[in-house]
């Protein structure tokens, strides 16, 4: 797919931003400046209040010793600095934001895509979604043509009080052709310290399935236990090459009908780059879901002529020797459908460390 990025970077008419702003308020889909109001309103109250009466304090005490040195306005100076670049920084956020939201809709419109601002508390399948509280879709592109498509920034907290995290995630959906079993290829190289999982949730290691060639040096891949055949047959060598070549910096989720890339960085942007990276990855990998349509689940049962799907695909010769009065079913067995959760080792053994060290001060301080 040819990209095109121009609305990314090109000068923008601000009249038009400012309309397309108001016409989102208008739909819903924005909130409306009764918040920025009140933000400014409170400023120029605190502003009134206290900033202004203390710059005349510090203004008239200057000239009241009559000493004449410029020094002793600076604390003036400083303090009207940073009032004024408060101001700008607030006035910038807004209207970068509004320039932001038009530009992401002009390329959508660009590219075969529909642009939405986002949504709170998205139903997706991946492992990703049910973390935390205050989930948040932000700048959701999507197209439906000739697979469905959805990029997407997203958002959840965990923790409370000084403890509060906000998690950041860029996310690629692509929908397939028939469901899968869980599958969670983890890219080897965004790990973190210590070779550390960059993946929210940690799984099972029994479910660990080595491939062959060098793709384990890219991607630690699991599946359910007693898929591991079913997990040959969707990655092929020629599959595999495709993720390593294309996707090795993302972390990929198979689940249901649904491929998920992940990131931890935005990946609805407006950098160029980034938008036609994804879509060659998107492409490269697209070419190869075709042949995964194809894939059955055998613990679904055998189909009503005596042919059985093996956990594959039924070959072609078999296809045209045995006709198959109905087609295999479509679906996953339930022990398929999701991966065993495992415990985070690497968070436990930091854990015990520090509380080792914990007792043992405990017990020399004594």
């Amino acid at each position: 797919m040819t990209v095109d990025t121009t609305a990314l970077t090109q000068p923008i008419d601000r009249a038009k931003v400012r309309a397309f702003s108001k016409a989102l308020r208008e739909k819903g889909m924005l909130r409306s400046r009764a918040f920025t109001i009140i933000v400014f309103a409170f400023v120029g109250i605190v502003g009134a209040l206290i900033v202004v009466p203390t710059l005349a304090t510090i203004v008239t005490n200057a000239f009241a010793r009559g000493s004449g040195n410029p020094v002793a306005l600076l604390p003036f100076v400083l303090v009207l600095a940073i009032v004024g670049f408060l101001a700008w920084a607030i006035i910038r956020g807004v209207g970068g934001a509004a320039a932001r939201r038009y530009r992401l809709s002009l390329f959508a419109s660009a590219n075969g895509m529909t642009w939405h601002p986002g949504f709170s508390h998205p139903r997706r399948p991946g492992m990703i979604f049910d973390l935390g509280r205050n989930q948040e879709l932000h700048d959701v592109m999507r197209r439906e043509q000739p697979r469905s498509l959805e990029v997407a920034n997203y958002t959840y907290e965990t923790g409370s009080g000084k403890s509060k995290q906000t998690h950041r995630w860029g996310y690629v959906a692509l929908r397939l052709d028939t469901p899968l079993p869980h599958i969670v290829l983890d890219a080897v190289g965004n790990n973190g310290l210590f070779g550390g999982s960059n993946l929210p949730i940690t799984l099972g290691r029994d479910q660990r399935l080595s491939l062959e060639g060098d793709f384990d040096r890219h991607f630690a891949l699991y599946c359910p236990e007693g898929y591991e055949r079913d997990a040959l047959y969707l990655f092929t060598p020629d599959v595999m090459a495709r993720f390593v070549d294309n996707a090795a910096a993302l972390d990929v989720e198979i689940v249901d009908d649904w491929l998920f890339l992940y990131a931890k960085r935005d990946l609805s942007t407006l950098d160029p780059a980034t938008w036609r990276w994804l879509f060659a990855t998107v492409d490269a990998i697209d070419e190869k879901l075709a042949q995964w349509a194809r894939w059955r689940d055998e613990r679904l049962g055998d189909s009503s002529s005596g042919a059985t799907a093996t956990g594959t695909a039924a070959s072609d010769a078999a296809a045209r020797s045995v006709p198959l009065l109905t087609p295999p079913p479509a679906g996953v067995a339930r022990e398929g459908r999701r991966l065993k959760r495992g415990i985070p080792w690497i968070s436990v053994a930091v854990l015990v460390v520090f509380g080792g060290f914990w007792m043992l001060s405990l017990a020399f301080g004594r």
